[in-house]
C-alpha cells in the first residue's frame, strides 16, 4: 500500500471540507503541507508576512462563509500570527491557523525556534490544540475547522510538531472526517412573540443590525421586518446586509436614532465600542438582544431580553409573527424624523463631493469612487481620515461587502483584505480605498496578489501620513522631524513593480476617468490619488460608525 506524509493528510482532510485555498508562508517544519496542498489540488498562496498572510485568509474566510486557512513555520512565524488570531476572534472571521513546531524529542534542549505555540496563541484564540500523531491529523483538522466556525466564528490554532508533518502513514488508515450538517438555532416562539408586540407598540422603535447578521445571511429576512415602517442602524462590517439605498436606512442620523429609541432589537450585535458600549440609548429604553452566543446578552447594555438564536432564523420568526399587524409608531413621525435627520446630515457633505479645489478635497475621492463602483463591490476601507469618510459616505448593497479594521481597530489589514476578498471572489470587484498610511503598512501584497493572478484595485488617498498633518501640526512640539507624517511617495509605482496597472492622480477631474481604466484593466490596479494633507473629516459626519 502506497505511503503519504503528514501533509498530504492535513491537505486531504482540508479538501473533504470544502476547503480549496490555503495561504501561508513557507517554511519548516510545515514544508510537506504546503506540498501536499499542490499535490492535492488546493490553490496555495505563498505569503510574504505572516500577518498579512492572516489577514488575507480571514478575509478569504469571510466571504466564502467557511474558514480561511493559514500555515505558518515554527517561533516566530506563529507570533507573528497572534495579530491575525485576535482580529478574526473578536471581528468573528472564522481563521485557523496550522502552525508547525519543534521536534518532540528535542523539545527542553533548546531545539531551534522552540516555543510553547499552544500557550503562546491560547489568549487569543477560540480553541487551541495539538497533532498527537500523523494518523490523526484529518481528525484534528476537522475539529479545528468545526471550532472556528460553529457559534461565533473566530480564530483556532493547531500545533504539529515536526514528527508529525514528517512521519507517513498507509494511504488508508488516515483518518478523515466529513463535516455534520448543522441546523441554525430557532429563537423561543414566546420570545419573539413578545417582541413582535414591544416593536408593534413602540413610538420609536429601532433595529441594529450586526456582523452576525451579515454572517447569517439576515438581510431578507429583516428587510420584511424593516419594510413594515422600521428604521435600521448596521455596524460596519455589516453594510450592504440590507442595501444602505433602503429608505429606513438611518446611519446617517445614527446618534439621533440610538438615543431616541423607545424600543431597540440588535440582530447579531455586540454592545461594544461600536455602539457606545450599551451606554448611548435612553435610559428607558427597551433593548432586546438576538444572539448565537448565549455569553453576549450580558454586557453594558441595560438588555431587557436575550434570545439566543440565529439571526436570520430569528428574523423569519419576527417577521412572521409581526405580518398582518400594524406599528403604532406609523403614527408618531419617528421615521420621518429621522429622515429629514438623514437629509440634512447627507447635505453637509455634498459640496464636498464635487469640490474642484486643488489639492484634492478627500471627500472628492470617495465620491468619485461611489459613482464608479458596480453595486455588488467588496469594498474595504481603512485609514484614520479615510475610513472615517468611507463610513459616512460610501455606500454597500450586498451582504458581507464590506471590511474595515474591525472591532479591533487593527491597522494593517485593509490591502491584504482586498486581496483575500479578490481571491473569494474573482467575479467581483475588490477594492481598497485606504490612506497611504494604512496602504504602506502592508504595501507588499501587490506582489502575491499579482503572483496568484488576484485582481484587486487599490486607491490609495495620499494625505501623507496618520490623519495627514493634523497630528504632526498639533500634537507634536513644533519642528519635528516627520513622525506622524510621511512623504509623499509615489505608491502607483508599487502597481509597475509587478506589471500591474498605474495611476498618478493630482487634479480632481482626474480622478472618475483614472478609476475606470483601473477597472477595465483586468489586473491588479493602484490608483494613488495625492489630497490635501491638511484636510480632515467635516464636523457631524462621522456618524457611520
Amino acid at each position: 500500500m502506497p505511503r503519504i506524509h503528514g501533509g498530504q493528510v492535513a491537505a486531504r482532510q482540508l479538501a473533504r471540507a470544502g476547503i480549496d485555498t490555503i495561504f501561508g508562508v513557507v517554511a519548516g517544519p510545515m514544508i510537506e503541507v504546503f506540498a501536499g496542498g499542490q499535490s492535492e489540488g488546493l490553490r496555495v498562496v505563498g505569503c510574504r508576512h505572516e500577518v498579512n498572510g492572516g489577514f488575507m485568509a480571514s478575509a478569504w474566510g469571510w466571504q466564502k462563509q467557511r474558514p480561511g486557512v493559514f500555515v505558518a513555520g515554527s517561533g516566530p512565524a506563529v507570533t507573528n500570527c497572534i495579530t491575525p488570531l485576535y482580529v478574526a476572534t473578536e471581528s468573528a472571521m472564522p481563521l485557523v491557523v496550522l502552525g508547525g513546531s519543534a521536534f518532540s524529542s528535542t523539545t527542553g534542549l533548546g531545539a531551534f525556534q522552540e516555543l510553547d505555540q499552544v500557550a503562546a496563541t491560547t489568549p487569543v484564540c477560540k480553541w487551541t490544540g495539538r497533532v498527537d500523531s500523523t494518523e490523526r491529523i484529518g481528525e484534528w483538522i476537522h475539529l479545528a475547522l468545526g471550532k472556528a466556525m460553529s457559534g461565533r466564528p473566530g480564530g483556532v490554532y493547531l500545533d504539529f510538531p515536526g514528527e508529525v508533518v514528517a512521519g507517513q502513514v498507509d494511504d488508508g488508515n488516515a483518518v478523515l472526517r466529513d463535516a455534520p450538517e448543522i441546523s441554525r438555532p430557532a429563537a423561543d416562539p414566546d420570545a419573539i412573540d413578545r417582541v413582535a408586540q414591544l416593536l408593534q407598540q413602540a413610538e420609536r422603535p429601532l433595529l441594529l443590525v450586526g456582523k452576525g447578521a451579515a454572517w447569517a445571511d439576515a438581510g431578507p429576512a429583516i428587510q420584511r421586518i424593516v419594510d413594515l415602517g422600521i428604521p435600521y442602524v448596521c455596524a460596519p462590517m455589516a453594510r450592504g446586509t440590507l442595501p444602505d439605498d433602503h429608505p429606513h436606512f438611518a446611519n446617517a442620523a445614527r446618534s439621533q436614532a440610538l438615543s431616541g429609541a423607545d424600543v431597540i432589537v440588535m440582530f447579531g450585535g455586540r454592545f461594544n465600542w461600536i455602539f457606545g458600549l450599551g451606554r448611548r440609548f435612553d435610559p428607558s429604553a427597551q433593548i432586546v438582544q438576538i444572539d448565537v452566543e448565549e455569553e453576549e446578552l450580558t454586557s453594558g447594555a441595560p438588555v431587557s431580553l436575550g434570545i439566543v438564536a440565529d439571526a436570520r432564523v430569528a428574523a423569519e420568526q419576527l417577521g412572521a409573527a409581526m405580518a398582518g399587524g400594524s406599528l403604532h409608531s406609523a403614527a408618531t413621525g419617528w421615521l420621518t424624523s429621522l429622515r429629514e435627520k438623514v437629509q440634512a446630515n447627507e447635505e453637509k457633505a455634498r459640496e464636498s463631493l464635487t469640490d474642484e479645489g486643488s489639492p484634492i478635497n478627500p471627500y472628492r475621492v470617495v465620491g468619485e469612487v461611489r459613482d464608479v463602483l458596480p453595486r455588488d463591490a467588496i469594498v474595504t476601507a481603512e485609514g484614520e481620515t479615510i475610513m472615517g469618510i468611507c463610513r459616512a459616505m460610501l455606500p454597500s448593497f450586498v451582504g458581507r461587502s464590506r471590511m474595515n479594521a474591525g472591532t479591533t481597530g487593527s491597522m494593517g489589514i485593509g490591502a491584504p483584505a482586498v486581496v483575500g476578498a479578490a481571491l473569494a471572489c474573482p467575479d467581483r470587484v475588490s477594492v481598497g480605498v485606504l490612506g497611504d498610511y494604512a496602504f504602506g503598512s502592508a504595501a507588499m501584497v501587490v506582489e502575491t496578489a499579482a503572483r496568484v493572478g488576484a485582481k484587486p484595485v487599490f486607491v490609495v488617498v495620499n494625505n501623507e501620513g496618520i490623519a495627514g498633518h493634523m497630528i504632526q501640526d498639533f500634537m507634536m512640539p513644533p519642528g519635528s522631524p516627520r513622525i506622524a507624517s510621511l512623504l509623499p511617495a509615489r505608491y502607483d509605482k508599487l502597481a509597475e513593480m509587478v506589471d500591474g496597472h498605474a495611476e498618478h492622480v493630482e487634479k480632481a477631474s482626474d480622478i472618475r476617468p483614472a478609476l475606470e481604466r483601473a477597472l477595465a484593466a483586468d489586473r491588479l490596479a493602484v490608483v494613488h490619488v495625492r489630497v490635501d494633507p491638511k484636510s480632515r473629516r467635516l464636523g457631524g459626519t462621522n456618524y457611520l460608525q
